[in-house]
């Protein structure tokens, strides 16, 4: 039996992780690239013939590449995923928070997490650093 439509129009597919870049090399000079949803990925032309891609948020979209001309290059899918398997997300009615936990969890912000959540992992980053260098802590602001 032969394939069906749909495994004809199957599309290449670009594995990018959140947070992380990733390189990619096409045949011929770039002169435009377009994604899909820009809020999953992100692409910049470094030179004519190499892209780099860089994942922002969890989903799939497409990314075209098209030259001088306007004549696509390459059309694939990219798939953004988690850097790392030990996170966890929590939802509270609509506030969402991100723990990354690897024994023991701890707060990571995500795009979409509660904006307060971000304050207060910024002040404790600062008070480690503060800690880390002999000095005293930022004041907790509860």
């Amino acid at each position: 039996m032969g394939q069906t439509a749909l495994a004809d129009q199957s599309y290449p597919m670009i594995d990018v992780k959140v947070d992380r870049a990733k390189v990619m090399r096409v045949s011929r000079a770039a002169s435009m690239v377009i994604i899909g949803n820009p809020a999953i990925a992100d692409a910049t032309i470094k030179d004519s013939q190499t892209l780099i891609i860089t994942g922002k948020q969890y989903g799939t979209t497409n990314l075209i590449v098209l030259d001088a001309e306007g004549e696509p290059i390459a059309d694939e899918i990219l798939s953004v995923s988690s850097a790392m398997d030990s996170n966890v997300v929590i939802y509270k009615g609509t506030d969402r928070f991100t723990l990354h936990c690897s024994p023991d969890c701890e707060p990571v912000y995500r795009v979409g997490d509660q904006k307060d959540k971000l304050a207060e992992l910024n002040t404790s980053i600062q008070s480690r650093g503060q800690l880390s260098e002999g000095g005293d802590p930022a004041p907790n602001l509860e």
